[in-house]
């Protein structure tokens, strides 16, 4: 009998995910290309962001930059562990019928 692993539920989301995997290619990036490569809405995107903050899988950086408000975000050591594991869960439900 095969061992499915637990999908990580924070993960486990389409718009998390989406985020989690520029980050994890970028290691930091600026909310505004956030927005453009993952097409969510600003409103959306500060929620799942904010989900990811709570878990420390990212870390936020609110700072100005021309006078104008610049939010970076960016992969925590602990997010990267956990997209890790999440790929390796997910690898396991693909080698299922082997």
């Amino acid at each position: 009998m095969m061992d499915f692993q637990e999908l990580d539920p924070v993960l486990h989301s389409q718009l998390r995910l989406a985020i989690m995997s520029v980050l994890i290619s970028v290691k930091e990036a600026e909310f505004t290309f956030l927005k453009e490569k993952t097409n969510a809405t600003a409103g959306n995107l500060s929620v799942q962001i904010n989900k990811l903050k709570e878990v420390a899988y990212i870390e936020v950086i609110k700072q100005f930059k021309d006078n104008y408000p610049q939010t970076i975000c960016k992969i925590t050591p602990t997010g990267v562990a956990a997209f890790e594991n999440y790929v390796k869960s997910i690898q396991s439900y693909l080698n299922a019928g082997k």
